[in-house]
């Protein structure tokens, strides 16, 4: 509890014409004679301070369920806080100027401890007011009992023993939520360094169950990463993931990752995300211990998609993944299958390159490429054959046609995605 008494500031009157001769102020006479009586209660209380503390203990009990649980769990603790704390403000009421710092430093120790230990800021509170409730009440009683006559003069410094014990309800209040603000950012930190250690792979099969706790998953469990890039990309695509989904999302200085519980075998992500949004989903992974693979194969993922936006499924292009997750083979394979075609003019070899990738995609059928193409079927033939004649491969051997087939798709990509 907070000082319930405070020094009165001395009045420094400014320059003013020599005052008439008048009687004493009669309030100073009756101010000097409440505080004499306030002392002498005072004094009875701190003489009686471990019975005053068990009322107070007693009377948590029985109205504050939050302080119930908290005295069947350490009475002896709850019983010596508000022992200092009754102490604390039963001696601001004999020397105010004097108990003032360790009174407010009594305060702020069990807003900071009771924050600590989830104590609601409410329950707390309310325990201050019952304290200077009580306080209150047995001054008067005190008072009563020893000198009748002089109970009225504790109403000239209730006021002070009231603002007191607000004063003390703010600095304990304020002590509560700087706690709890330094707590709060001691648990997100946590859990940012908990949930990065994961997705990088770094994370230690012993923080397991702590990393699965502070995230709010199973340890055991289907999970796919989600990488997300672009504006606004973490909250875009939660808006667009069914309701129910179980997620935890961290975000990034440039790419936001979500790991996500995968049930009943289905993957949820955002087939339609905002323009400008690139989502890239790797492969379900069992259990935590795998989202720093799956975190991998979802930024392979990601780098498929193209700056127009879009969501990429890896499990849907393997081949383009392969290409780019060793640029190095990559430029080697085009080297192998392209190279020979950089002695024509760029725009001879881009017309080679396209008639072949639209071969591809027709799945081999010249009569339907000429139709994308706008050309004629024996057109196509003509400059397949020309392809093979130049680089000496054939599309008939399946081991040229595959290389061929990743080669144009580190192509496509070079263009969706040009190299910075």
């Amino acid at each position: 509890m907070r000082p319930a008494v405070r020094p009165r500031p001395a009045f420094r009157p400014g320059p003013q014409p020599a005052p008439r001769p008048r009687a004493p102020h009669p309030r100073s006479l009756i101010d000097a004679e409440a505080l004499r009586v306030l002392h002498r209660a005072a004094r009875a209380l701190l003489d009686d301070l471990p019975a005053l503390t068990d009322r107070l203990v007693s009377a948590l009990r029985e109205r504050e369920p939050a302080y119930r649980a908290a005295l069947d769990d350490d009475r002896p603790g709850v019983w010596q806080e508000a022992h200092r704390s009754l102490r604390h403000s039963v001696s601001s009421l004999l020397d105010p100027r004097g108990t003032r710092d360790s009174a407010y430093r009594c305060s702020w120790r069990i807003g900071v401890d009771r924050a600590e230990q989830g104590l609601p800021l409410d329950a707390l509170l309310h325990a201050f007011r019952l304290g200077g409730s009580l306080v209150w009440q047995e001054l008067v009683d005190v008072t009563s009992r020893s000198a009748p006559e002089d109970v009225r003069l504790l109403v000239h410094v209730a006021g002070d023993v009231w603002d007191f014990v607000d004063e003390h309800c703010t600095l304990v209040a304020d002590a509560y939520r700087q706690t709890e603000r330094r707590l709060a950012w001691r648990r997100e930190n946590r859990l940012r360094l908990l949930a990065a250690a994961l997705l990088d792979g770094t994370g230690r099969i012993a923080d397991l169950p702590e990393t699965a706790q502070a995230l709010g998953l199973p340890e055991q469990g289907r999970y796919v990463v989600v990488a997300v890039a672009g504006e606004r990309s973490a909250e875009a695509v939660r808006a667009l993931l069914p309701p129910r989904v179980r997620a935890h999302w961290h975000t990034g200085p440039e790419t936001d990752h979500g790991i996500v519980l995968v049930e009943d075998g289905v993957v949820p992500a955002p087939d339609q995300p905002p323009p400008g949004l690139r989502v890239g989903i790797g492969l379900p992974s069992d259990g935590l211990a795998g989202v720093g693979e799956a975190r991998r194969l979802a930024d392979t993922a990601l780098r498929l998609c193209g700056d127009a936006g879009g969501t990429v499924r890896l499990d849907e292009h393997l081949p383009e993944a392969l290409v780019v997750s060793c640029p190095e083979l990559a430029g080697l394979l085009v080297e192998r299958a392209f190279g020979p075609l950089a002695r024509l003019e760029p725009a001879d070899a881009d017309v080679l390159l396209d008639t072949l990738a639209a071969w591809l995609a027709c799945d081999g059928s010249a009569q339907r490429a000429s139709r994308g193409l706008y050309c004629h079927r024996n057109t196509v033939l003509n400059r397949l054959r020309r392809y093979e004649k130049l680089t000496g491969r054939s599309l008939s051997r399946p081991a040229d046609l595959v290389e061929i087939a990743l080669a144009l798709t580190v192509r496509r990509l070079g263009r969706q995605r040009p190299a910075s």
